[in-house]
């Protein structure tokens, strides 16, 4: 009798295992302790042995990909013995019907393809989940502008793409009727999988897509199921006078909230009525304008101190986290970190501002200023501007400098390019105008890639001193802290002076100590006589 193994938990933190390499295929013989595939857990990679012999009949995961544990991992059998009613693992009852679907899905992704081509009716155009930024691997969708049945235009918004950096508006390029939705809002999708289905009114494009939605449901319940929805939400959309269905983009709701703007007193000039972000740019609240930080950072701390004493709560991940978590993990696990600190007499830099900011419709903070500094320092130290590429070193022809921002999410990266050829006003006006879109997600994909450098600064919040995890595929990240009163020592007597320490965090695979310290000593000597940076 056929043998169901399932995914294993290989350690007490794991929650789902990868398929790092299969070591027998479909139709081999397996024995006792036979090396089966090897797992990738969260903490390492672990050869798994059969306990059990017979032939291999059926891969639950794919190699590379990841499934939870106690999902179905593999099916070992008498050879020729039928596991149709095993396929579907734990939820084999419920699923039986759907058994022969999922088979022909892990034989080949390529012949599913195929299939699903094969059956696009004339005139029907398959809309896939688009790669919005070089790092995206799946798309969440964050909001549907048309339901299942409406028309659409060239040109006309169709969804809000929440990709692993931002949300982005996704505009359709046919004309027809959206005759289906692949994801539902909400839920989330690889890169190249089907988002939409556009074509003639009244196609059948049931069959279409159908190998990837096998494991679902039938796509005529799925389809019920939209269009029962749309009956739902059509008046909704089409009438905004409830406060709780305004027509508002994710983007502008969030500026809203950060200007302190009741979205129910402005008129939105977007498609029917519908709030965009120039409506809330434009828009010129009536009071307390002022009070408009605060009542941000209240939201924000209502949310963190919204808890029942005594019970759990969770919150599901953005996109935006779990990519962070992603690329800070690969960061600190692959790249020998070390660091380096100094501290800098912030004195001359303090006089140096004044003066700047004197200048009429001139105002740079301590951050341009190091900013600045930074860049200049990159011209004589370039190998702190290169990238390591396994068998090779980059090193970068630009200097764009990479400035951490925190986000409700977590943390972006919004990057200057060409930052050592531009002035003091040029990168604090640059600086304020991507912060400030960062945190109501309006960045686009290109502003946030091709750094060289990054910075992360919480001098803001009194913080003195920290490290930080480099910004890959950058192999140096400089932390500041913040500037502090207290006493030096100058020209033997001892006075108050205004510190200000500094962290280099560095790639060791790249950035030798030695070269790390030099080009620390350079920085210091601009921050400490901010006229060098004229020379």
């Amino acid at each position: 009798m056929a043998e169901v193994i399932t995914m294993p938990r290989l350690s007490d933190t794991m929650t789902e295992g990868k398929v790092a390499k299969w070591h027998k295929k479909v139709g081999d013989k397996v024995k006792e302790g036979d090396i089966l595939a090897e797992i990738e857990t969260d903490k390492a990679v672990q050869d798994f042995e059969s306990e059990v012999e017979g032939t291999l009949l059926y891969v639950g995961v794919e190699e590379g990909s990841a499934a939870a544990v106690d999902l179905v991992l593999a099916i070992i059998g008498n050879e020729g013995e039928d596991i149709s009613g095993l396929t579907g693992g734990a939820a084999a009852p419920s699923a039986a019907s759907e058994d022969k679907k999922e088979e022909p899905k892990a034989e080949s992704n390529d012949t599913a393809a195929e299939e699903t081509s094969a059956e696009v009716p004339a005139g029907v155009e398959v809309i896939t989940m688009p790669r919005l930024s070089d790092t995206m691997t799946e798309g969440k969708v964050a909001k549907w502008h048309k339901n299942v049945g409406d028309t659409v235009k060239e040109g006309d918004l169709l969804a809000e793409i929440e990709t692993d950096k931002a949300v982005q508006d996704f505009e359709s390029e046919f004309n027809g009727i959206l005759l289906k939705q692949g994801v539902e809002e909400g839920g989330a999708a690889p890169v190249d999988t089907v988002l939409a289905i556009i074509g003639p009114e009244g196609t059948d494009v049931s069959a279409v897509g159908a190998p990837k939605a096998a494991a679902k449901s039938s796509d005529k319940p799925a389809e019920q199921k939209s269009e029962a929805k749309t009956e739902e939400k059509a008046a909704p959309a089409a009438n905004t006078s409830s406060s709780d269905r305004v027509a508002i983009s994710p983007l502008a709701k969030k500026m809203a909230q950060d200007k302190g703007v009741d979205i129910n007193s402005v008129q939105g000039s977007g498609e029917n009525g519908r709030i965009v972000k120039k409506d809330i740019e434009n828009y010129q609240p009536s009071a307390k304008p002022a009070s408009s930080a605060p009542a941000a950072s209240s939201a924000a701390a209502q949310v963190a101190l919204s808890f029942v004493q005594g019970e759990d709560t969770e919150s599901q991940n953005s996109q935006v986290r779990n990519i962070i978590a992603k690329r800070l993990s690969e960061s600190k696990f692959s790249a020998p970190h070390y660091y380096l600190m100094v501290e800098i007499n912030m004195d001359k830099a303090i006089e140096a501002r004044k003066e700047i900011n004197s200048l009429p419709d001139t105002k740079i903070s301590f951050n341009d200023m190091i900013i600045k500094a930074t860049a200049v320092a990159l011209r004589k130290h370039p190998q702190v501007n290169s990238s390591w590429a396994g068998d090779k070193i980059i090193h970068r022809g630009n200097i764009n400098i990479g400035v951490a921002v925190a986000i409700p999410d977590g943390l972006v990266v919004p990057v200057l390019k060409n930052t050592d050829q531009m002035n003091y006003t040029q990168i604090s006006a640059a600086v304020k105008d991507m912060a400030g879109r960062a945190k109501s997600k309006g960045l686009k994909a290109n502003e946030m890639e091709g750094s060289t450098f990054s910075i992360s600064n919480l001098g803001m919040f009194g913080i003195e001193t920290f490290t930080s995890i480099i910004n890959q595929p950058n192999s140096a990240i400089l932390s500041v802290g913040a500037i502090i009163e207290k006493p030096i020592v100058k020209n033997g007597q001892i006075v108050v002076g205004n510190i200000m320490k500094l962290s280099l965090a560095c790639d060791h695979r790249v950035v030798d100590g030695a070269t790390g310290a030099q080009f620390l000593q350079t920085l210091k000597t601009y921050l400490e006589s901010p006229l060098t940076l004229l020379l």
